[in-house]
């Protein structure tokens, strides 16, 4: 049985994004030691899951991108949860602010790529949609053999995953950096999450990643 880790980057105040989903400060604060952190977290996945936005979000954005983070991204299988399945997979609206926000930023950064040429497109057109109850839909991967399974956003996918109870791993950048108001992944908490803490890594750009493991 193989278990589910979030990776997700959160505010000092504990949020995923600004009030319309700006992820604008998570990228300022990136540096290739917490660069390297994610890598890391995102070779140990043999799925990616995510909601129909953030894939869309992603399927605009990683196949044209020659920087590090975009091998594990490419070259890793996805399964997209949507109950109203995928109907335009090649025909992507690029609308959401994060992508946006990453678009703007692509050319500032070092580590970026500012290609018009996708490298590699076969997982994310080959991505398996997944429209069926969400618990019953995880347990089925838990059961399979392989790499653990890893989700990233958008936040109401993720916020919809932790009321589940079935993540068994956090893998959390907190970036510094206070929003005061944004998007919340543990507002729909029924009641409270007990974790123990398995490590802290503090990088040089001022983020500190931590690693939880849900106690049930």
């Amino acid at each position: 049985m193989r278990k589910l880790i979030l990776k997700m980057s959160v505010s000092f105040d504990g949020f995923v994004g600004g009030p319309n989903g700006e992820i604008d400060w998570l990228i300022k604060s990136m540096d290739e030691t917490t660069e390297s952190w994610i890598l890391n977290t995102l070779w140990q996945a043999g799925v990616h899951i995510m909601g129909h936005r953030t894939y869309e979000d992603m399927m605009a954005y990683w196949p044209y991108s020659d920087e590090r983070l975009a091998a594990p991204m490419n070259e890793i299988p996805k399964i997209v949860f949507s109950k109203g399945g995928i109907t335009t997979p090649f025909n992507i609206t690029k609308t959401t602010q994060a992508l946006k926000d990453s678009t703007r930023l692509q050319a500032k950064d070092s580590f970026r790529s500012n290609s018009t040429m996708p490298y590699h497109m076969d997982s994310w057109e080959n991505a398996t949609v997944a429209i069926g109850d969400l618990t019953k839909e995880i347990n089925l991967l838990k059961q399979q053999n392989g790499k653990p399974i890893l989700a990233h956003g958008g936040a109401s996918f993720v916020r919809n995953l932790i009321a589940t109870g079935l993540i068994d791993e956090y893998h959390l950048i907190t970036h510094p950096v206070v929003l005061g108001k944004g998007l919340s992944i543990f507002s729909d908490l029924s009641r409270p999450l007990n974790l123990t803490l398995i490590s802290t890594t503090v990088l040089n750009s001022g983020c500190i990643a931590t690693v939880y493991r849900h106690i049930p």
